[in-house]
């Protein structure tokens, strides 16, 4: 009997990944009704950062991957945080006008 390329995840893992982003999600909920003031969309931020990492990692493979798909999988996101940058950039950068008759 041959080995596979890699390792294949078990359903157990499966399972318990799921469980763990639906926990995250009421987390969000629960995160979304309360006020941290400043704070609020740090804590949202992180947690959604934290699911996307486990989507990525494990229901979308790269973590038992080719290191080129990794390599590709930065690059992206890098690519993603440049175009926020700029967007962000021309935001921050626009004069506040206040409204006419007011």
């Amino acid at each position: 009997m041959s080995h596979p390329a890699h390792p294949v995840p078990s359903v157990f893992l499966y399972v318990m990944i799921w469980l763990t982003l639906m926990v995250a999600t009421g987390i969000t909920v629960l995160a979304g009704y309360q006020d941290f003031g400043f704070l609020n969309t740090v804590i949202a931020l992180s947690i959604a950062v934290t699911k996307a990492t486990l989507v990525v990692l494990f229901f979308m493979g790269v973590r038992h991957n080719t290191p080129l798909t990794k390599v590709t999988v930065i690059a992206g996101f890098f690519w993603l945080f440049i175009l926020f940058g700029l967007g962000m950039s021309d935001y921050v950068t626009r004069p506040w006008l206040g409204v006419p008759g007011r």
